[in-house]
């Protein structure tokens, strides 16, 4: 049954900002025109992806599920996995919690400083996981160009699945790209056939580099956990950076370690509570 009404909590991680709404014990019928309805910055609650924390389903803590601002359902969000491990965290008392996604379970763990540490699991590397419409036998660098002939703005991008499809691109300043403007047009190129996440990366030690991200459905973000652990695994696979090292985005830093004893990506970062409300009715109709 639907109600009339319905509690959120409004978090986000380095800026990274989610309406989540806990379905375990309110039923929601979520539809796409709903959740856009809830995300409109203009006439909702307003955030970059709404989550949905639902009763586990193979033995897990708790499911997590994600859709962007459009409304469209994706399989991982690394800054949301690090909110929902807080409140499962707390809600529980356990040392770690298994949070399950559609793109796989991930354990959450407190560390220093109040941050929470998500292991992101193994990233996918081969062509048809990321997926790309057309064979490539390194995706270490695919060949795919922006701008003029022979004088491109960048080119060449690693990439990487860590739940979803990922492009990184390595440039000298990553903020002299117009990412607003590129960002869309790779997203929907042809070579990735389910839109894929665009990067660009600025290497600056082979301990930090900065990330700038177009996500796909929900655009330019403040940070992006799933972007920052494949532009780890694409610098190191490039040999630019070590395996540990500092993210830094527009909102702040994440630690990312792609730990070579058993391939899994973990990332550290905080997982901030914002507010909390209970939504207008008009939203739950979808055309608020």
């Amino acid at each position: 049954m639907t109600r009339s009404a319905h509690h959120f909590r409004k978090m986000n991680g380095l800026g990274n900002d989610f309406v989540v709404l806990d379905l375990r014990h309110e039923p929601l019928a979520l539809t796409d025109a709903v959740a856009r309805a809830i995300a409109s910055r203009e006439t909702g609650i307003g955030c970059d992806q709404l989550i949905t924390i639902e009763e586990p389903r193979h033995g897990g803590d708790a499911f997590m599920g994600i859709r962007n601002n459009d409304g469209g359902v994706v399989e991982a969000c690394g800054n949301a996995a690090r909110c929902i491990g807080r409140l499962i965290l707390e809600e529980t008392g356990k040392e770690s919690v298994v949070i399950e996604t559609p793109a796989g379970d991930t354990i959450a763990t407190r560390a220093e400083g109040g941050d929470i540490t998500v292991d992101m699991g193994e990233p996918r590397l081969l062509w048809n996981e990321i997926p790309l419409s057309e064979e490539f036998r390194d995706t270490r660098a695919i060949e795919l160009e922006v701008g003029p002939l022979g004088n491109p703005v960048m080119h060449s991008p690693g990439v990487v699945n860590v739940g979803n499809p990922h492009a990184i691109f390595f440039v000298e300043d990553v903020d002299a790209i117009d990412l607003g403007r590129i960002g869309p047009m790779l997203e929907h190129h042809p070579l990735f056939p389910e839109r894929a996440n665009i990067s660009v990366a600025q290497v600056f030690s082979p301990t930090h580099i900065k990330l700038r991200t177009w996500e796909r459905g929900a655009g330019l973000t403040r940070a992006c956990g799933t972007a920052a652990c494949a532009a780890t695994v694409a610098a190191v696979r490039r040999r630019k950076t070590e395996r540990n090292i500092t993210v830094s985005l527009p909102g702040g830093d994440l630690s990312i370690e792609w730990r070579e004893a058993d391939n899994h990506i973990y990332m550290t970062g905080d997982a901030a509570f914002d507010y909390e409300g209970t939504l207008d009715p008009a939203l739950l109709t979808g055309k608020a």
